[in-house]
C-alpha cells in the first residue's frame, strides 16, 4: 500500500471506532478514580517510596503497596512483590500454596498455556506429580464455558476451580469479567465451596471491574503487564481473601515469617507510579488493538477478537496467510520500537516450542508486554499475536509501517 492509501485507511477506521474509543475512555476514567481513591485512602506519601534492605522489617512502602492493591481489587488482602518474577511465578506460588496432595483442581477454560502447563501436570515438580488431581473442561466451541460438562465435573467435588482469562496462543477471545462472574454463580448454586481462582494476566483495567468484583477468591498477575503501567520494573501480585493470601505469602517466603519480611533496596516509586498510570496506559493499548483489528480486517485479514468489538484483554491475533507477511509484520513492530529498532528479528528455535518463533519486543522493561510487542510461531495459518502499547500514537506509527510492508 502507498502512503496515501494507508493514511486514508487509518483515518476511516478511526472514524468508525469513535464510539468504542469513547467507551474505552469511560472505562479508563472509572479505573483512574478507583486507583486514586485507593492512594488517598491509604494516605500514600513520599516516605512510601523508600526502599529497604536485609529482612525488610517495618518496610512501610511494601506494606502500603499491598493495601493499595487490595483496595483497587476490592479484596481483603494482597501480595505484591518484586521477588515474584513473572505472572507464571505468581500463579505457581499461589497454586503450590493452596493445593495439597489429594486435592482436585478443575480448569474450566481448557488447558493452560505452555509455561503453566509445566507447573500443573508435566514433569517431576508439577502439581500432578505431587498428587494433585487435575481435570480440564475445554471451552465450548472455543468461546464460552461448557456449563453442562462443568456440572458433571462438579460431582467430583473439586477443591479449586481455575479460570484463565486471557488465551495464550489459543484461538479464542479473552473471557469477560461478566462471564467469569456468571460461572462463579453457576458453580456456587451447585454446591461448590472451594477456591475460585482466576489468572488475570493481560486483563487488568480493560474493563471497569475485575474478577474479584464478581466472586473470585484469588486473582493473580504480572507487574510488567497491564497493572504496572509500563513503569514497574519487575514483580507480580496476588489479591484475594486474607486467609488465602497469608498461605501464599508463607509459600513465597517461609511459614515462620510470611509477609513480615521482604526488602527492595531500589524503592517503590515505580510500583506506585506504574499502578497509578495503568488505567490510562491500558486504555491506550485497547485503542491501539481496536485500530489494528479494524485496519487489518478492512484488508480481509481475520482477527481475534473481531474488529469493531471491545476486547476483554490487550492481546490480538491476526491471521496473515503467508510466512512472508508474518515475518514482515513482526519485523515492522521491532523497527518501530523505541529500543533496539535497528535489530532485524528472524525466526529461531526456542525451548518448549514445536515450531520456530519470531518475536519483536523493543521494550524499556525487558519482556514487558504492556509495551507494544508481537510474537508468532512459524506455522500455518501464520497467526501473529500483538499486544500492548504505552501510547496510541505509537500504535498508529507502527501500523503505518506494518501496512506498507504487507502483501495484500
Amino acid at each position: 500500500m502507498n502512503a496515501l492509501s494507508i493514511e486514508k485507511l487509518i483515518s476511516d477506521c478511526e472514524s468508525r471506532l469513535t464510539d468504542l474509543f469513547a467507551a474505552a475512555d469511560d472505562i479508563a476514567l472509572k479505573n483512574q478514580k478507583k486507583t486514586l481513591d485507593a492512594f488517598r485512602k491509604e494516605k500514600i506519601a513520599l516516605r512510601h517510596f523508600n526502599g529497604s534492605t536485609g529482612y525488610g522489617y517495618g518496610d512501610d512502602g511494601r506494606d502500603a503497596l499491598k493495601r493499595v492493591y487490595a483496595d483497587v481489587f476490592n479484596t481483603e488482602s494482597a501480595v505484591v512483590s518484586p521477588n515474584i518474577v513473572s505472572g507464571t511465578h505468581a500463579l505457581s506460588v499461589a497454586l503450590y500454596a493452596l493445593l495439597k496432595p489429594g486435592d482436585r483442581i478443575l480448569f474450566i477454560s481448557g488447558e493452560p498455556y505452555d509455561t503453566l502447563k509445566n507447573v500443573v501436570d508435566s514433569g517431576e515438580y508439577s502439581l500432578r506429580s505431587l498428587g494433585v488431581v487435575v481435570d480440564y473442561v475445554p471451552l465450548k466451541n472455543g468461546a464460552v464455558f461448557d456449563y453442562e460438562k462443568i456440572e458433571e465435573y462438579l460431582k467430583n467435588k473439586p477443591d479449586m476451580i481455575y479460570v484463565q482469562r486471557s488465551r495464550g496462543y489459543d484461538e479464542r477471545e479473552a473471557i469477560s469479567v461478566e462471564e467469569i462472574g456468571n460461572a462463579k454463580k453457576f458453580v456456587d448454586e451447585r454446591g461448590f465451596t472451594g477456591i475460585y481462582f482466576v489468572d488475570n494476566c493481560y486483563g487488568e483495567f480493560v474493563e471497569d471491574s475485575e474478577p474479584t468484583d464478581v466472586g473470585a477468591d484469588i486473582c493473580c498477575g504480572s507487574l510488567i503487564k497491564n497493572i504496572g503501567g509500563g513503569i514497574a520494573p519487575t514483580g507480580g501480585y496476588v489479591v484475594g481473601k486474607k486467609n488465602l493470601c497469608e498461605k501464599i505469602e508463607a509459600r513465597l517466603t517461609s511459614p515462620s515469617i510470611a509477609g513480615e519480611v521482604g526488602s527492595y533496596a531500589f524503592g517503590y516509586q515505580y510500583f506506585y507510579q506504574g499502578l497509578f498510570i495503568a488505567p490510562h496506559v491500558v486504555c491506550q493499548a485497547v485503542k491501539g488493538s481496536l485500530l489494528i483489528g479494524a485496519a487489518l480486517s478492512e484488508l480481509a485479514f481475520s482477527t481475534i477478537p473481531n474488529a469493531y468489538k471491545t476486547p476483554y484483554d490487550i492481546t490480538r491475533s491476526v491471521v496473515l496467510k503467508t510466512k512472508e507477511n508474518l515475518i514482515k509484520f513482526v519485523q515492522a513492530v521491532q523497527q518501530t520500537s523505541p529500543i533496539d529498532s535497528f535489530v532485524s528479528v528472524e525466526p529461531s528455535e526456542m525451548p518448549g516450542y514445536e515450531h520456530q518463533v519470531v518475536m519483536a519486543a523493543g521494550c524499556f522493561i525487558q519482556g514487558s508486554s504492556i509495551e507494544l510487542s508481537a510474537d508468532a510461531p512459524i506455522k500455518e495459518p501464520y497467526n501473529v499475536f500483538i499486544q500492548g502499547a504505552l501510547t496510541f500514537e505509537h500504535v498508529k506509527l507502527c501500523l503505518k509501517e506494518i501496512l506498507s510492508g504487507l502483501e495484500i
